[in-house]
């Protein structure tokens, strides 16, 4: 296999992991951790689950996906060529 394959790779793997860190970050808290321990689950849910965060987790699922296969890839690549 190409060596630019292996780098297209990584450079998606970089990307795909700030993004995947930023997408989990977004995420509200639902609470019963340890942020409610110490006073920060005192939200209120108002409206529940908004339209607003179900994208967020189709977000998040789809880059974790992409990155999952980044490793997966990287992975078998470098087995390939370690036998080689």
């Amino acid at each position: 296999m190409p060596i630019a394959f292996a780098y297209t790779a990584i450079v998606i793997l970089i990307i795909t992991s700030g993004l995947l860190t930023m997408l989990i970050l977004l995420h509200r808290g639902k609470g019963g951790g340890l942020s409610s321990m110490f006073g920060g689950g005192v939200s209120s849910n108002l409206a529940g689950s908004s339209v607003a965060e179900k994208n967020l987790d189709r977000y998040t699922v789809l880059v974790g996906i992409v990155w999952l296969a980044c490793i997966i890839f990287l992975g078998l690549w470098l087995k390939l060529e370690i036998a080689t």
